[in-house]
């Protein structure tokens, strides 16, 4: 039983799912015939990789990388710094994710830490929950720190399109979104990541849909992949297969929920709410076009404009971290001197160790 190559199943459809996976395991060691280095850019696929102990299977000349594709990871640390700021006046109360409460500041603090002095930092699981809180609170004002790629951003946009047309007039959102396609572009031109391909991610790819993934394809190959062991075995592949053949093309391996148009109508609410612009990437810097910034006539909404704060700005990771090296495929996790010693989940000092999709997170957990 084999895997050919730009087929799409695994397999005879009622092989036992060992037996898929078992096919997959000697179609992938096939392809890898030279030392390859492609790059999962999504924190679920990281997570999931581990999860299901396939680096444990991969053949030795193949090199995964982990991308930037955590949001929590790359939040801007001058980010962190405006929530907090805004966290300690008067009347504001600000709202975020719980995993975004241990990250740290440029500054070294923490929306946690102040939380426990007494800031008013209060976690969500939804922006929509943020605007609920800020309808039933309306003497305060309501703060969401909106961080997230692709897919979270639809439903942060959605919560502030609700918000005009409710006239819930104390809601905001700190934005902090990032944009995958040309972050991969830009970690593709760097010359000290030499990555030949990427595993692109399915949740974000259901929004954007896989054309545009279509310039980075022109030079390397792009393949969207599912989570679980099989669809990510599948796509790495067709992945390393184009990689050793020099095919580059886009491919989706996840078609059960992933459109070449994407989702129309996310896409559309966010060209609505939101125009591009520059982002600062925790680790990587300033990547022009990576950014999605709210429009001019949705400004009252856009925290920063609405409490007079500076764009973000590039800032400096812990002395000693590898985060940003990690993060542009330089670096796996356990290469960089701090993991597992100075840097833990139970005491992260770099980004990257405090999601749980978090690269060095999860390498943590799970082993490389």
């Amino acid at each position: 039983m084999t895997l050919r190559p730009g087929t799409a199943t695994l397999g005879p459809v009622n092989a036992s799912a060992h037996e898929r996976i078992e096919a997959a395991r000697v179609a992938l060691a096939a392809a890898v015939t030279r030392p390859m280095q492609v790059m999962e850019v999504c924190g679920t696929h990281t997570l999931a990789i581990g999860r299901h102990g396939l680096r444990a299977v991969f053949p030795e000349p193949l090199r995964l990388l982990s991308g930037p594709g955590c949001p929590v990871c790359v939040t801007s640390g001058h980010d962190i710094d405006q929530a907090l700021d805004l966290a300690r006046r008067p009347g504001t109360r600000v709202t975020a994710f719980g995993d975004m409460l241990r990250v740290p500041g440029a500054s070294g603090r923490t929306l946690e830490a102040a939380r426990t002095a007494g800031a008013a930092v209060q976690v969500v699981h939804s922006a929509l929950d943020a605007l609920e809180l800020a309808r039933t609170s309306p003497a305060a004002e309501v703060v969401f720190l909106g961080v997230g790629f692709e897919t979270a951003s639809p439903a942060i946009a959605a919560a502030m399109r609700i918000a005009l047309e409710r006239r819930i007039g104390n809601f905001s959102v700190l934005p902090s979104f990032k944009r995958t396609p040309p972050a991969m572009e830009a970690l593709c031109a760097a010359p000290d990541a030499r990555i030949e391909g990427f595993l692109c991610p399915g949740n974000v790819s259901a929004i954007i849909g896989t054309r545009s993934y279509e310039p980075l394809a022109k030079r390397v190959p792009c393949v969207v992949g599912g989570f679980e062991a099989l669809d990510i075995l599948e796509a790495l592949v067709e992945l390393c297969e184009r990689v050793r053949d020099g095919r580059p093309a886009v491919v989706n391996r996840y078609t059960r929920v992933v459109r070449d148009e994407g989702n129309p109508t996310a896409l559309a609410l966010l060209d609505e709410l939101f125009e591009v612009g520059d982002a600062v990437w925790r680790g990587l810097g300033l990547l022009p076009g990576t950014g999605l910034h709210v429009r001019e006539r949705y400004a009252a909404l856009d925290a920063r404009r609405r409490f007079g704060l500076p764009p973000s700005t590039a800032d400096d990771l812990p002395p000693g971290c590898a985060c940003g090296a990690v993060l542009r495929g330089v670096l796996l996790p356990p290469e960089c001197p701090l993991f597992g010693s100075r840097c833990t989940p139970a005491a992260p000092l770099g980004p990257c160790m405090v999601s749980t999709e978090g690269s060095c997170a999860a390498y943590h957990k799970y082993g490389g």
